[in-house]
């Protein structure tokens, strides 16, 4: 071997050392990895045992003769499947319902879980009680390694701390203890505490010698919670579009599952302090003051007919800290999304009050919601306040409407030169009329966009009224006139089958009248606007809109069909009566007085025509200086 061949065989091995050392992982990966290890393992050995579960059930038919034989080896069986816990392997279930003015819970011993929870003050749409969640299709799991067996606490019986089988807090907070025993001095306990008058209920898990079972180096434990959401409304596919999975990272922003998919997944890497089952006007939120150190979050779409709107499921990791004792310090807040009281709890719990994108979001959270709640304090009938909220806008808005107004008069009563200027081309000079037609609009002063600016500057209120009403908890169940539910739709007549493109199977009537508004409000704009240069096929279009509209918001709230029925009655009325205040003769006149004054140049065509001048000026001073 060649002097070269030695020294580039000693190059590439210190490479490779210097690549082993900078990518050798740290300690914290390691123990990252052998936690993901391990969490693959044990779901392993869980499924090896519900298969083994399943065919001792196949074969558990045996003779009466032979039962106590079959209850000791049932025992042993339990030792060696749960080790210290096999005394909670088996037992009876018992529940404990715990309730203020505002909740009920009831804690089962069989998981020493919830196992179901209701908003007292609320019903679901055809008056039921609203029950969040309930044990047969809902889980709380907490999932660990304890001396080299798996342990599910789903799988197991706690011992209940009390005899009270129905605890009423009216005067002061009150607890309930569900405890998993490991033995002499170790347990587990899960600690509930309800407070008067509250939506949030404390859950701390107290753990006592558990370390010397968990193991001393083990930083983690991990949480399998998820639950089926209920429908709780009419209309079930509004209320599938705003139900979804929301979290808020530790010390920093909200984010969510996007709600109008039906399903959906995330990994959440970073510390996060909250994951929330949200429904469109309530929530089930899980919260921690430590945060969890990794979430993954999953929704799973469910069958209209099924009663159920989506799967949510949430993975969690929960850190430890070791020690003969450890508090972990859970809390479940079982919520109405009203969203001025959430902003009270200082945890970010507004956020799951759908309000649009940031920029309409904005709009809302600072301007609807205050005059809402304004008007709220003043008035008894969301209906009246729906009303009254319409013309409040209409009213900021008038100024732009008057120019948008203004815009189309002057279109109008030029309609007669522009068509002077049509004749003089023929169709194949599209181009040539297009140039004529845009340089008469600059020579009288006019913009063929006057009226189009001022109706996109309303956008952003459209849109944020078209968030705002199906997301407010308010007009839940309020009535107005024939609608007995201002946040759902409204129904006349119920049809024996359902119509295609999203109509459904109901007619609603604040539909119906929105949609004829929006006709006659178009027809009139139409009319007074007409200037004869449309682009083919536009008049059609404008047409089509209500049809479309009518399709749209015929299973939407009631409430915003309302909104948009009274706006399209006000701007008639608007067009009306400034239409009366406008002279076109004199306006006419003061177009035609704006054709003889020379055409006036904007600041940047002035300079542009300077520059010109000076570059066109230099090479005549020159020669001269030659």
């Amino acid at each position: 071997m060649d002097r070269k061949s030695l020294i580039g065989l000693l190059l590439i091995g210190a490479l490779l050392v210097v690549y082993s050392v900078f990518t050798r992982p740290s300690k914290e990966e390691l123990a990252e990895s052998q936690r993901i290890s391990d969490s693959i393992q044990r779901v392993r050995i869980k499924q090896q045992e519900e298969a083994k579960r399943l065919l001792d059930l196949q074969e558990s038919v045996t003779p009466p003769a032979v039962v106590v034989q079959d209850s000791v080896a049932t025992i042993d069986q339990l030792e060696k499947q749960l080790g210290v816990f096999a005394t909670a392997g088996q037992g009876e279930e018992k529940i404990i319902v715990l309730e203020n003015d505002l909740i009920r819970v009831k804690i089962s011993n069989h998981g020493g879980r919830l196992a179901s929870a209701e908003l007292k003050e609320y019903q679901t749409h055809d008056s039921l009680p609203l029950i969040l969640f309930e044990e047969e299709n809902s889980k709380f799991n907490l999932q660990f390694f304890a001396e080299n067996k798996s342990i599910f606490t789903q799988d197991l019986f706690f011992e209940p701390q009390s005899s009270e089988e129905n605890i009423v807090v009216s005067s002061g907070p009150k607890s309930v203890t569900m405890r998993l025993n490991a033995g002499t001095g170790r347990y587990m306990d899960y600690i509930y505490t309800l407070e008067p008058d509250s939506y949030k209920l404390g859950m701390h898990i107290k753990m006592v010698g558990m370390d010397e079972i968990l193991g001393r180096n083990n930083s983690y434990i991990d949480l399998d919670w998820s639950m089926p959401l209920r429908q709780q409304e009419k209309a079930h596919k509004i209320e599938s579009q705003y139900s979804s999975i929301y979290y808020k990272y530790f010390e920093d922003d909200v984010g969510h599952l996007q709600s109008r998919k039906a399903e959906g997944a995330e990994d959440l890497t970073t510390k996060v302090e909250w994951v929330g089952f949200k429904q469109q006007f309530f929530s089930t939120v899980l919260f921690t003051e430590k945060a969890f150190s990794r979430v993954s979050i999953k929704v799973d779409a469910m069958e209209e007919d099924s009663g159920y709107l989506k799967y949510c499921s949430a993975q969690i990791s929960i850190p430890l800290e070791g020690g003969r004792e450890e508090l972990i310090p859970l809390a479940y807040y079982f919520l109405p999304n009203h969203f001025k009281s959430l902003k009270e709890y200082n945890h970010e719990f507004e956020s799951l009050v759908d309000l649009g994108w940031d920029f309409i979001s904005w709009i809302n959270k600072w301007f609807v919601i205050n005059i809402f709640y304004f008007l709220e304090t003043k008035v008894a009938s969301y209906g009246l306040i729906i009303i009254l909220l319409t013309i409040f806008f209409k009213l900021l808005l008038l100024p732009l409407s008057y120019r948008s107004y203004i815009s189309g008069a002057k279109m109008r009563v030029l309609k007669p030169q522009l068509d002077e200027i049509t004749k003089k081309f023929s169709k194949d000079k599209a181009m040539e009329k297009q140039q004529a037609t845009m340089a008469f609009y600059k020579k009288v002063g006019v913009s063929p966009m006057g009226g189009c600016l001022p109706s996109l500057m309303q956008m952003p209120i459209w849109l944020a009224l078209f968030r705002f009403f199906p997301a407010s908890i308010e007009l839940r169940q309020k009535s107005f006139l024939w609608a007995t539910d201002l946040s759902t739709y409204d129904s006349i007549l119920n049809l024996p089958f359902e119509i295609p493109l999203n109509y459904g199977d109901h007619v609603s009537l604040f539909t119906l009248l929105m949609a004829a508004s929006m006709v006659i409000s178009t027809k009139i704009n139409m009319q007074q606007t007409d200037t004869g240069q449309q682009m083919p096929g536009m008049k059609m279009m404008m047409y089509m809109m209500p049809v479309m509209m009518l399709f749209f918001f015929n299973s939407y709230a009631s409430g915003l069909s309302l909104y948009y029925l009274v706006s399209n009655l006000i701007t008639f009325g608007q067009m009306t009566l400034i239409k009366r205040s406008i002279n076109e003769e004199k306006l006419l006149k003061k177009l035609t007085q704006n054709q003889k004054k020379p055409a006036k140049k904007s600041n940047f065509q002035a300079r542009l025509e300077k520059m010109a001048k000076e570059r066109g000026a230099q090479p005549a001073s020159k020669k001269k200086k030659r």
